[in-house]
């Protein structure tokens, strides 16, 4: 059994306060088509979503980074078309919180998955040399299979990006596919 882990594909992320840009921009129809083709076939959904607070002393991301999906803002919220996929089937879709890379780290996910007998993620969204990248390696360690959807992630570092769908095949074993291909 599948899973699909759509990662922080929000305003603030695509074109807010920490912008992948033109990448994001671009990928957005395939995010949202991805995402629809995963809930109409009936497998798992899960929207992996950033949560920040606003100047938080304690959270190491405050000093790499400018503030970001912070809680109750429009960054926060999806963005184009994810969002109408969303809305249009919120039952379909379980909306988690992260405050770290990795959708796994500090989140009820790995419990969610095994719960469901799911053996396979397949990842899309952003940035794939960092959220995504850390959500690849957690679910390698913890014994998942991975698809990544190369036309469905985007990183506002273009050698990152690149290093990173290397990694995913080379070093984690991951198919990386295109969405057409799923």
């Amino acid at each position: 059994m599948k899973a699909l882990i759509v990662i922080d594909f929000t305003n603030d992320f695509v074109d807010g306060s920490l912008p992948v840009g033109q990448p994001a921009v671009d990928i957005a129809p395939a995010v949202a088509a991805i995402t629809k083709d995963f809930i109409d076939r009936g497998d798992w959904v899960v929207m992996a979503v950033d949560l920040h607070e606003k100047d938080d002393p304690h959270h190491p991301e405050t000093k790499l980074f400018p503030p970001h999906n912070l809680r109750g803002t429009r960054g926060r919220e999806l963005y184009g078309p994810l969002e109408k996929v969303y809305n249009d089937h919120r039952d379909a879709i379980y909306w988690m919180d992260k405050t770290r890379y990795s959708a796994f780290c500090g989140t009820d996910l790995e419990l969610k998955l095994r719960e469901r007998g799911i053996t396979e993620v397949h990842l899309i969204g952003v940035c794939t040399d960092i959220c995504v990248l850390h959500t690849a390696v957690e679910a390698y360690n913890k014994g998942f299979g991975i698809t990544v959807y190369e036309d469905a992630v985007a990183s506002f570092n273009p050698d990152g990006h690149t290093w990173a769908l290397q990694h995913f095949k080379n070093s984690l074993g991951a198919q990386v596919v295109k969405g057409a291909e799923q």
